[in-house]
């Protein structure tokens, strides 16, 4: 390969607080068009901001999380620019004495853990939304802004230069959401802009250490999206050099539909921001005792999880990987082994029947219509051998659709597992009976086609032969 790859990504996510970060307007999402506003996060003259102490809370316990220092005094900057949906004309923001500094987050791609360093993170408002006429801004003859959104409580968490792929990126974002979901301080909700990220994208020779001219493109709010957006700027810049151009610092958008990156204006320089300390807010104090306290609240983290996972309830690396994923998997699955079920067995199921009618509903596990309670007395019944594992994967269903609970589907719909001996020894001597040629060929010695008797005794029973007992009874009376 020819050319590296260098990527720095600012990932800016909505903190989960009742109010915006200066005033008392409401953060929840939706709402008619410029309703969940007020003097404040409007900017009209003659108001004063007052800072959200949770901000604050939730900005240290991220910055523990990530192996940051805590800056025990930061302020507030005024950060310069017009665009129609900042009503201020700046954004209050933090720029020479942000609240952290300096952290990282390990990453796994292929088999591979990279490092991935952490410059600062900081706190500031979020601006409006701008809803554009067509399918991106590039296309649109006009645009409303709603300035719901303004002044909600964003951190903005900058990556080094650190990362070499969009698959890196994608890594890099999908373990930092896991960790603010595990905190409990933002939803994350990638498709209600909760979660949105800048890459600035640069490429330079194999073996260069100097970097190259980047570009940014803004507001991506998909992993996969995140993932092609670097892959095709990287390819662009590539092909860009080598016939003959320049690459040309600048901000670029990700069209979805087209799989590309369109230009939308020139990079603004720092210089350009004009920044200088907000007059209106004091600096912030933070004391030892809060960042003490607040490292003793943090919940145990993904990869302190995965790790006991493996090591304690002897997980798979895989299916511990997924289940330490996000912090509804992990907590359905701890729930579910409370209730007194076997941790393979119900990662088994999780990661399987369950995952699919998740995902099917577009739900995630906390809003799971089978509770792990459920669960777990679901898998009681297979272990006492009231129902087999193949009738489960039926009563399952039954319990998503209904909200019953097993041992109430498994006797309202007779699905008892039959282990009478004589009663399976009627249907076993019915079945050999029907098929002379699969029978002649389990006994010249071909034990593959004793797997088609069982099904077909299985299939007469409907499911609620015991499959072991079947094994047993077909052995012995094709051998006697």
């Amino acid at each position: 390969m020819k050319y590296e790859t260098v990527v720095g990504l600012e990932v800016h996510t909505e903190l989960k607080t009742k109010s915006k970060i200066f005033c008392g307007c409401t953060t929840e999402f939706g709402g008619a068009p410029n309703t969940h506003v007020c003097p404040v996060c409007l900017g009209l003259p003659g108001v004063l901001p007052v800072i959200n102490k949770k901000v604050v809370d939730y900005a240290i316990k991220v910055g523990l999380a990530l192996h940051c220092d805590i800056l025990q005094f930061n302020k507030f900057d005024r950060k310069q620019y017009y665009y129609p949906d900042l009503p201020k004309n700046f954004q209050t923001s933090q720029y020479d004495l942000p609240i952290c500094l300096n952290g990282y987050l390990d990453i796994e791609v292929d088999g591979n853990t990279r490092r991935i360093g952490i410059t600062r993170i900081h706190m500031e408002e979020d601006a409006g939304k701008l809803v554009h006429s067509g399918n991106t801004i590039s296309d649109s003859n006009s645009s409303n802004v709603d300035y719901n959104r303004t002044g909600v409580p964003l951190l903005e968490i900058v990556s080094e230069p650190d990362i070499r792929s969009g698959a890196e990126a994608k890594a890099y974002v999908e373990k930092l959401r896991s960790i603010l979901q595990y905190l409990d301080v933002s939803d994350c909700r990638m498709e209600e802009g909760s979660l949105r990220c800048d890459a600035n994208i640069s490429i330079r020779l194999m073996g260069d250490t100097k970097l190259g001219t980047k570009s940014e493109i803004k507001n991506m709010n998909t992993l996969t999206g995140i993932q092609k957006g670097i892959e095709y700027e990287a390819l662009r810049q590539a092909q860009l050099i080598e016939d003959g151009g320049s690459v040309v610092q600048e901000t670029r958008t990700w069209d979805d539909a087209q799989g590309i990156t369109l230009s939308m204006r020139k990079k603004e320089k720092e210089n350009d921001y004009r920044y200088f300390p907000e007059p209106d807010l004091v600096p912030i104090i933070i004391s030892d005792e809060q960042i003490e306290a607040a490292r003793q609240s943090l919940p145990e983290l993904p990869d302190q999880k995965l790790a006991r996972f493996i090591e304690e309830l002897k997980l798979s690396r895989e299916d511990a990987t997924i289940l330490t994923s996000t912090r509804q998997s992990a907590e359905y699955f701890e729930s579910a082994i409370a209730a007194g079920s076997d941790p393979k067995t119900v990662a088994n199921w999780m990661l399987g029947d369950l995952s699919k009618m998740v995902n099917e509903n577009n739900l995630t596990f906390d809003k799971a219509k089978v509770t792990p309670q459920q669960l777990s007395a679901m898998i009681a019944l297979i272990e006492k051998g009231t129902i087999s594992g193949k009738i489960a994967k039926k009563v399952i269903v039954s319990m998503w659709n209904t909200g019953k609970d097993a041992d109430t589907i498994v006797k309202e719909e007779g699905l008892v597992q039959i282990t009478d001996t004589s009663a399976i020894e009627e249907i076993v001597k019915q079945v050999i009976a029907n098929n002379p040629k699969p029978v002649e060929d389990v006994k010249s010695g071909n034990n593959k086609a004793i797997g088609f008797l069982v099904g077909q005794v299985m299939k007469e029973s409907k499911g609620r032969a015991n499959p072991g007992l079947v094994n047993q009874l077909l052995q012995k009376l094709l051998h006697a």
